[in-house]
């Protein structure tokens, strides 16, 4: 009978982990610093732009602080811009089509992934099929349509077709998450007397947060930052990034108030980010790990 050896410290030597050289580290973190900057510097360069007049935006002082901090450009912007008004149209918008986007693609998800019944598959490849069309490719029918269903100039002609083109994608996030919910859980809530209606909205939808947050930042920054639509559809609610472009004069252009309109439609997405950037932080380890 073969004996057995005693393992020793040393038979682990190829398994030890090396401290990092320090000077490496430094560099690395010199490296991460620089990498920050670059990327926070056009944020710094907005703010301070909107800040002052065109003499210093265009040669005098162009990346350093305000000589004289013109606070007056957000009065103008905001007042004389109108961007208090367009700045409440794009959050009724923005609003409206995240829920309808949420609602209808977890429910949809919900039928697709854990009903049966006929047709499911073929309905969630014509559901993906809203991935390749673009969605400005579609301004003329659509614009049609509205106009035959007299709702030009109306907050439902940028919702409705907002989110008919985030459903494709948040449908194919949906499905991802869904798959990994075990399926005994719908069949506990079954055995307990729960019905389709009350187990999705009790069992299912707590559990899809993660999904729900990535859902809800991309369909915010499609309807937000979106020009083409509410330039045509929409004239007489107009949203930020047509309020903006309505700033810039034929003649003459005071850039300090279009700086002061830019903050205003580009703060609120940063603020969207950092206060659900853990929820996308665990949406991406969540569809990561399977099993």
């Amino acid at each position: 009978m073969a004996k057995t050896r005693e393992l020793k410290p040393e038979d682990f030597s190829t398994y030890t982990v090396k401290k990092t050289n320090p000077a490496l580290r430094v560099l690395a973190y010199i490296g991460l610093v620089f990498w920050a900057l670059v990327n926070l510097f056009p944020i710094y360069w907005m703010f301070t732009f909107s800040l002052k007049n065109n003499e210093e935006i265009f040669g005098a002082n162009v990346a350093g602080l305000p000589q004289h901090w013109l606070w007056s450009n957000y009065t103008s912007a905001m007042k004389t811009g109108h961007m208090a008004t367009y700045f409440i149209n794009s959050i009724i918008i923005a609003v409206a089509t995240i829920l309808i986007t949420l609602l209808v693609s977890m429910m949809a998800t919900y039928a697709m992934t854990r009903l049966v019944w006929k047709g499911r598959k073929t309905m969630n490849k014509f559901f993906m099929l809203g991935l390749t069309i673009p969605i400005h490719a579609s301004i003329v029918p659509i614009y049609i349509q509205l106009s035959k269903m007299h709702m030009l100039n109306t907050y439902q002609a940028l919702i409705v077709p907002y989110s008919a083109f985030s459903l494709a994608m948040a449908i194919l996030i949906c499905t991802g998450f869904m798959d990994e919910i075990p399926k005994d859980i719908d069949e506990s809530a079954y055995i307990d007397g729960c019905g389709v209606w009350r187990t999705f909205f009790t069992m299912i939808v707590p559990l899809m947060k993660p999904a729900v947050a990535t859902i809800g930042i991309y369909t915010f920054l499609q309807c937000w930052n979106e020009l083409m639509f509410a330039n045509i559809f929409n004239t007489n609610l107009k949203t930020l990034p047509v309020g903006i472009q309505a700033l810039s004069g034929q003649y003459t252009t005071d850039w300090g108030p279009i700086g002061a309109a830019l903050v205003v439609a580009t703060f609120p997405t940063l603020l969207v980010y950092i206060f659900l950037s853990k929820r996308i932080q665990d949406s991406f380890i969540a569809g990561a790990v399977k099993g």
